[in-house]
């Protein structure tokens, strides 16, 4: 059995396809989606209903993306925020012409029972972005933190590799879990078309968004296959390359 993690996808179904051909998903494996799976690319609401009939085949974790929030409330009262528009939103409430209410109503049902963050049997967190409780995500004040933070990859990014767990000044942060996996700030955005790794954090986001790729990692051997980059598939779209 596999566990494989997936980063941010927003709105890119034929690269959703794509990793999961290549990763050859069999029936006893556990995907784990790390959120944002809307906004930029034209099929947003055609990804979300493609993983809600994934999940009734394949044992899934669909981690809450900030994304998928600005979207969850716009399928819950119908009112546009203006952020969320300029950001992905059009195209993904585009996508959703021709859905019935109650195809909209079961996408909305289908984000209000997504979880914060998956902490799994190896004590391998899960979570869109970050999270600041030097205590772990279970005293994490702010909820909205899970799916906006960047300053723990940040922190990450700018430790001396040489700085070990033992050491004095080791992040309290970094100490609660084995590894740590999330999406939100695309490596694009540091030069790398493919996941980082810094202390005991993956960052598997590897801006699908913009002009990256989608990939699917498997975390015990951190293996990875990916999409061709997104443009490529959506050659008459922007994104949200805008």
């Amino acid at each position: 059995m596999r566990t494989i993690a997936i980063g941010d996808i927003h709105g890119g179904l034929k690269a959703l396809l794509q990793v999961l051909n290549k990763t050859e998903v069999k029936d006893e494996d556990t995907l784990i989606f790390m959120g944002d799976y809307v906004d930029g690319w034209s099929e947003a609401a055609q990804v979300i209903q493609f993983l809600r009939e994934l999940s009734e085949k394949i044992n899934c974790v669909f981690i809450k993306g900030n994304h998928d929030v600005w979207c969850e409330e716009w399928l819950r009262t119908e009112e546009v925020h203006p952020t969320w528009y300029m950001h992905g939103g059009k195209e993904t409430m585009e996508s959703y012409e021709g859905f019935s209410v109650a195809e909209k109503k079961a996408h909305l049902n289908f984000f209000e029972a997504m979880p914060l963050y998956h902490l799994d049997d190896e004590n391998r967190l899960f979570l869109h972005a970050g999270f600041t409780s030097q205590h772990g995500v279970s005293r994490e004040v702010i909820q909205e933190t899970f799916f906006y933070d960047r300053t723990l990859w940040e922190m990450a990014l700018v430790m001396d590799t040489n700085i070990t767990e033992t050491d004095v000044i080791y992040p309290k942060r970094l100490k609660h879990y084995k590894e740590i996996y999330i999406g939100h700030t695309p490596t694009t955005n540091f030069n790398e078309e493919v996941p980082m790794n810094r202390q005991n954090i993956w960052n598997i986001d590897t801006g699908a968004a913009f002009k990256g790729k989608v990939t699917a990692m498997n975390i015990d051997t951190k293996e990875f296959v990916q999409s061709d980059n997104l443009p490529e598939l959506y050659p008459d779209e922007k994104g949200r390359n805008k």
